[in-house]
């Protein structure tokens, strides 16, 4: 899995776990979602993105993925 791919998982990820929890613990929990929205958005026009951080020091790897 390349870094790309575990960035959507894991956005996805948040996003289904913060609209869970919205819905049977507290509404405030709407609040993880507008973060991971935001997140995305100043990702996507500065490049920088603190996951991408964590993931690599995981192992994961950049780029396409062959298999």
């Amino acid at each position: 899995m390349t870094i790309e791919n575990a960035i959507r998982v894991l956005a996805g990820t948040m996003i289904l776990l913060s609209l869970g929890l919205t819905w049977f613990v507290h509404q405030a929990w709407v609040c993880l979602t507008v973060f991971v929205a935001l997140n995305l958005i100043q990702s996507a026009f500065t490049g920088l993105c603190p996951a991408v951080y964590f993931l690599k020091r995981l192992g994961l790897k950049e780029g396409c993925s062959n298999a």
